[in-house]
């Protein structure tokens, strides 16, 4: 089956019904093991020309193909911004609440306010009932005046071109931060699996138990010690 190509159809009927910035919001990074939750959001107006050729889901893409496909996304836009929510606050607040945040945060950083959003999915990804959350939130000043119109498409990221653009950007952040990452915890390959369930990450784990940067409430770790102690790197000195 060949991949979807994402357009712009229901984009440009939420600008033709009146909204006057319509931003694709997405997520990546959901089923990782390790690392944060990351949220994209793009955002595109009238004037907003043809997407970037060659623009796909992030998970139908080559990692070359999202990096070159990257900055050409953020010169396409209106504006753009990536959110994180961190391991921990996965484990505190549950993985939706968790992606309401990254979702917030990505928000706030824009510098303009869309009136409209679509989200990948069944569910809004900015909504959550949870006093933890709502602390978490209460100096967002976006939050004051939020879109008015909120479209929830199931497979947005395949048919949606801003759903799929925030797709890519959430995946070259996240990627980077996790690459980032890679040098302090040399034996979980973070560099390549970037936080995900890979073969050598569960070796690493079997043999070295959690790190700081693992989800402690998700069901993998059961039975998994915390790390004691410091990693040796490839060159026989520590990490800390």
């Amino acid at each position: 089956m060949a991949t979807p190509i994402p357009d712009m159809a229901l984009e440009e009927r939420l600008l033709d019904e009146g909204a006057t910035l319509v931003a694709g919001i997405d997520e990546v990074g959901r089923g990782a093991w390790a690392g944060p939750v990351t949220v994209g959001v793009v955002v595109i107006d009238i004037s907003s020309q043809l997407p970037p050729q060659g623009l796909r889901d992030s998970k139908a893409l080559s990692a070359a193909a999202r990096q070159r496909l990257a900055p050409e996304v953020v010169r396409w836009a209106r504006d753009s911004a990536v959110g994180h929510a961190s391991p921990e606050e996965c484990d505190e607040l549950g993985m939706r609440s968790a992606i309401a945040l990254a979702s917030s945060r990505a928000m706030e950083s824009l510098s303009v306010r869309p009136d409209a959003v679509i989200v990948d999915g069944p569910v809004d990804l900015l909504a959550a009932n949870d006093l933890l959350f709502a602390s978490k939130v209460a100096t967002h000043r976006w939050r004051a005046t939020p879109p008015t119109r909120t479209e929830a498409i199931i497979k947005a990221d395949q048919t949606c071109a801003s759903v799929a653009a925030a797709s890519v950007v959430a995946k070259v952040a996240r990627d980077a931060l996790m690459a980032a990452l890679a040098p302090s915890f040399p034996a979980f390959d973070l560099d390549s699996n970037v936080g995900y369930p890979s073969a050598a990450h569960q070796r690493a784990l079997r043999g070295y138990g959690l790190t700081s940067i693992h989800r402690r409430s998700w069901s993998f770790t059961e039975g998994i010690p915390w790390l004691v102690g410091a990693l040796r790197d490839g060159r026989g000195g520590r990490i800390p």
